[in-house]
């Protein structure tokens, strides 16, 4: 998000037939979902806003948000299905993270959701028509599998009582590319990683990775102490930090060819709710975390707790877990 304030506001530098050609196409790039008109009001409320003083003063939006990041694990297509490995069927919530802009959009706290958290699941409408089934005890990521994204955020609403103001998908190729486009990224890593089926193989120590290898770290596990989810999120969280780090120290302004490249490969990774579906609303979006550098971001997970029915799985860990919802609402 922070790199297209960057990227798609740099695109509209282009000669002026060119930079037509490469709205129509960056905008063409992107997929959304009507998640809004799917759910109407059976959500959580917006909080109250005061309005600004001098509204006209300030057109980048910096107001609080709240926006729910889904990396899907979709085999769907050549190369997602050779990252992601194994078969073609279905799609999960591999990652859910929880973004809240603070008021002024200089801070945000990241919350992460195992996906294996057991979760009380509702009943969510299909866009085929007819509804899911409601569940009790429910694996947090089959909420995306059975309903897709208007299903992972009702079932995030439901879980947090927080609203959620926008929804962002990232699929694996997509992610890849563009950590190519901004040059890869530099990780340190505290542990040996040996995973083969993330296709990821690292000493402890830092790393400079290309996209594959990024992808890799995010999806790591096997090859962590315990296969835990949780030692995966905190990898997670370290890409994070790396990202916006590398996002920051790279002038995209100044080469326009690895602008457009990295404006294309975000744009073709997206698939977002209606009100971020456009170069004009992502551009704002992205222009409001112009100030936003790695050390104003906390990176969390939501607090958990083994399940009573399966030490495989867990429960969020009350109040904690609702405390900390309560302070992103």
């Amino acid at each position: 998000m922070k790199a297209a304030g960057v990227a798609l506001v740099g695109s509209l530098l282009l000669g002026a037939g060119a930079a037509g050609w490469a709205y129509w196409h960056l905008n063409g790039n992107i997929r959304s979902v009507d998640i809004n008109g799917a759910l109407g009001d059976d959500r959580p409320a917006r909080p109250a806003t005061v309005p600004s003083a001098s509204p006209s003063a300030s057109p980048v939006p910096t107001g609080a948000l709240n926006i729910l990041v889904l990396g899907s694990d979709s085999r769907t297509g050549e190369q997602n299905q050779e990252l992601g490995g194994g078969d073609s069927g279905g799609a999960r919530s591999d990652t859910a993270m929880v973004v809240h802009l603070d008021a002024g959009r200089t801070a945000a706290t990241v919350v992460s959701i195992p996906r294996d958290t057991l979760v009380e699941r509702p009943s969510c409408p299909l866009p085929s028509g007819g509804t899911t089934r409601a569940a009790s005890g429910a694996m947090f990521n089959t909420a995306y599998e059975l309903g897709g994204p208007v299903c992972a955020v009702k079932t995030v609403e439901s879980l947090t009582g927080v609203r959620m103001d926008h929804y962002v998908e990232v699929d694996f190729s997509g992610f890849a590319d563009l950590v190519d486009a901004l040059g890869g990224v530099t990780v340190t890593t505290d542990v040996d990683i040996d995973d083969d089926k993330s296709h990821l193989h690292l000493d402890a120590g830092t790393h400079h990775l290309d996209g594959t290898e990024a992808l890799g770290l995010a999806r790591t596990r096997y090859g962590l102490a315990g296969g835990s989810d949780l030692a995966r999120i905190e990898l997670q969280h370290k890409l994070v930090k790396a990202l916006l780090q590398q996002v920051s120290a790279t002038d995209l302004l100044t080469d326009p060819a690895k602008l457009y490249q990295v404006a294309d490969a975000l744009t073709g990774s997206l698939t977002t709710d209606t009100g971020l579906d456009s170069l004009g609303e992502l551009t704002n979006l992205g222009r409001s975390l112009g100030d936003l550098a790695a050390d104003d971001v906390r990176t969390l997970t939501m607090p958990v707790l083994p399940a009573p029915s399966d030490p495989n799985r867990v429960v969020a860990d009350q109040p904690d877990a609702a405390e900390l919802w309560e302070s992103l609402r």
